[in-house]
């Protein structure tokens, strides 16, 4: 790997300073005696962000694909941003003054953290946590944190300006490659090095790195080979507050346009996928039960919604906005009859109460869309002709609440963008409005249907239903709030967490990674993360843990007690 080729090319096998406890020891940030080097037989280093500590990412729920990627990126803000501002990992759980008393409880991955303990415990091994973290910003919030925890580390190693011997690092990998060979050449009575990381970039440079050091070590020894392990880690990540969340990053964004002089200021700004009637949970659940899904349908084969009646794609205009109420105005509805389309669409349809009140909808006929199979398109529920009134003791009311589906980007300021403008990510769906237009414009009167223009404009009493009236016509509302709802995040890949502190890939700036996020689904983070092998085989053949695909997603932890001993 190059990472390795380069570390050798510039500095040989050891050759340049001595390598002592005492040199060692300016590695860390903690003031400890470090075990004498005839005593130490094995060297035990763990990563400390999403390897040991339930480290906070940005929330791809909360901003637009683009953000998201460039919140990762230290390119964004002057100051580094997301993974070099102190304050977002001090603001993990309730923050800092409520967490440290409960030392972080619920952050740790607790089997890392048990082979911590037992490195502790073993009398002839030196126990490193090593990061990438800068020394300068968070050396004292880490120290107390594992303190708080309980685990005495030999050795505290956060990323310096420069190494003990003046050397500069090309990115966090270089850094914690120079350290490991200091480690390594101070130690020479170490028979086995082990390291824990949850990067699986990381893990294959560290496999590569001792591959490299041992065949330098057999044709010119310094201190002989040693057996070598890099262990994957399943990532473990987790979520800030989303309100502490953009408190923090407004505070970032403030920071840095103090700081320039003459670029192009940055501000937050929200990206509106579509306004809606937003349904309860409760009342989600009830209409829902309205319809029978087909016991053969798995849940990997259908998506449940039953959330919105849709008012509008995209930011509502003004005129509309205020005729519904503006936003969190609510209204009552009533589920009258429930509809099927292939057996791919399940729709219930709904009416205003009282049947005089004014309101807008997408469509001719005010639905709600109930579950959709794979493959299917929500706009297609416009085209159900066959609806099963419900019996009246079935029939019922509920609220809802006119809302937004919206996520926050940052950009540069614009002062020729008025505030409607703000709400679309892209500059080119973007043009002046009049306040009195109700957008998007009706079709003209040679349309298919002239009844089209009802379905655009406002109902009231007996004409919001549509009553059969532009039924044909109804699919192009729905295509619009499909394009709304679920395609106004560009990327497409899974989330993908904490990857590294200085070398991300360009990519990301541009959202390459950002997620495909569909606006229907309320967000529950994971409370179960995957567990650790529970056998000595699962470690045989490369010595790493499983691979961690992005944040696990749930199955919690296996049956049965881990075998620490044989990951240990």
């Amino acid at each position: 790997m190059a990472s390795a080729s380069v570390f050798y090319q510039h500095h040989g096998a050891a050759e340049s300073s001595p390598f002592t406890v005492t040199a060692l020891g300016r590695w860390s940030s903690l003031n400890k005696q470090l075990p004498a080097v005839d005593k130490i037989k094995a060297l035990h280093v763990y990563d400390f962000d999403n390897t040991l500590f339930k480290t906070p990412s940005p929330n791809p729920h909360v901003w637009y694909a683009a953000t998201f990627g460039k919140l990762r990126s230290p390119h964004i803000f002057n100051n580094g941003g997301w993974w070099h501002d102190s304050r977002v990992l001090a603001a993990t759980g309730q923050g800092m003054e409520k967490e440290e008393p409960r030392a972080w409880e619920g952050s740790w991955n607790e089997k890392i953290v048990q082979l911590v303990e037992l490195s502790v415990k073993q009398p002839d091994a030196v126990c490193v946590l090593l990061t990438g973290r800068d020394e300068n910003g968070f050396a004292d919030l880490i120290k107390k944190m594992v303190v708080s925890k309980g685990l005495d580390f030999d050795l505290v190693c956060l990323k310096p300006q420069v190494s003990p011997t003046n050397q500069h690092f090309q990115n966090t990998m270089h850094f914690k490659q120079l350290f490991l060979n200091a480690l390594m050449e101070t130690y020479t009575c170490a028979t086995e090095i082990k390291i824990y990381e949850d990067r699986p970039k990381h893990t294959k440079g560290f496999r590569h790195f001792f591959n490299e050091y041992n065949r330098r070590q057999a044709l010119n020894p310094t201190r002989g080979p040693l057996a070598a392990e890099a262990f994957q880690v399943p990532e473990e990540g987790t979520l800030l507050d989303p309100v502490v969340e953009v408190a923090m990053v407004r505070q970032m964004v403030q920071e840095h346009n103090k700081s320039l002089a003459h670029q192009p200021r940055l501000e937050i700004k929200k990206t509106v996928y579509l306004t809606s009637y937003m349904i309860g949970p409760d009342d989600t659940k009830k209409i829902r039960g309205c319809v029978h899904i087909p016991a053969d349908a798995t849940s990997g084969d259908l998506r449940h919604y039953a959330s919105s009646i849709l008012i509008c794609p995209r930011p509502c205009p003004p005129s509309i906005l205020s005729k519904v109420g503006g936003l969190g105005s609510k209204m009552l509805w009533e589920v009258t009859a429930t509809g099927c389309l292939n057996g791919n669409i399940w729709a219930a349809r709904v009416r205003p109460v009282p049947s005089t009140a004014v309101y807008h909808t997408e469509n001719p006929v005010p639905l709600v869309v109930l579950a959709l199979r794979r493959g299917a398109r929500p706009m297609d529920a416009a085209n159900i002709i066959n609806w099963q009134p419900l019996p009246p003791n079935q029939s019922f009311v509920f609220e809802t609440t006119v809302g937004e589906r919206s996520c926050l980007r940052i950009e540069p300021e614009d002062p020729e963008e008025d505030e409607y403008e703000s709400l679309f990510a892209s500059k080119l769906t973007k043009r002046k409005r009049d306040g009195n237009d109700d957008w998007p414009p009706p079709r003209d009167s040679h349309g298919r249907h002239g009844g089209r223009k009802e379905s655009r404009g406002f109902h009231a009493g007996g004409r919001g239903g549509g009553r059969g009236r532009g039924g044909s016509n109804a699919g192009r509302g729905m295509r619009n709030s499909s394009r709304g709802g679920t395609r106004g995040a560009r990327g497409r890949g899974g989330f993908h967490g904490y990857r590294s502190l200085d070398d991300v890939e360009p990519k990301n700036e541009h959202g390459g990674y950002g997620p495909h996020v569909d606006y229907e689904d309320a967000y529950q983070p994971p409370s179960h993360v995957q567990a650790l092998p529970t056998s000595p085989r699962a470690l045989q053949g490369r010595g790493a843990l499983p691979r961690g695909g992005g944040r696990p997603r749930g199955g919690g932890p296996a049956a049965g007690d881990t075998d620490l001993q044989n990951l240990y």
